[in-house]
């Protein structure tokens, strides 16, 4: 399984963590699953996020690109992440 997730107003929300996400994105880790930071940031912003999600304790298997496995499986590495979870502030199931 592998979940994308975002930065601003999902795993940060107005500069504090969001520790409920950030336990059960652990405990997935934990069990196997592979997380990936999906996040419109890019530079010094985007690496300030990688930085703030590791200080507790989250660390990614991917930052904004498909793990090799999915493009593997794909046969090509396409602009969208390649996920079974989206976990973004911005989302809205149809």
């Amino acid at each position: 399984m592998i979940i994308a997730v975002d930065f601003d107003n999902t795993l940060c929300i107005n500069g504090n963590a969001n520790e409920q996400l950030f336990n059960f994105l652990i405990q997935k880790q934990r069990e196997g699953v592979v997380i990936i930071l999906d996040s419109c940031r890019t530079g010094k912003r985007l690496m300030e996020a990688v930085k703030f999600c590791r200080e507790h304790r989250l660390a990614f298997n991917a930052v904004n690109q498909n793990i090799p496995a999915s493009i593997k499986m794909l046969g090509h590495d396409p602009r969208k992440i390649y996920a079974d979870m989206y976990i973004d502030d911005k989302a809205v199931k149809p």
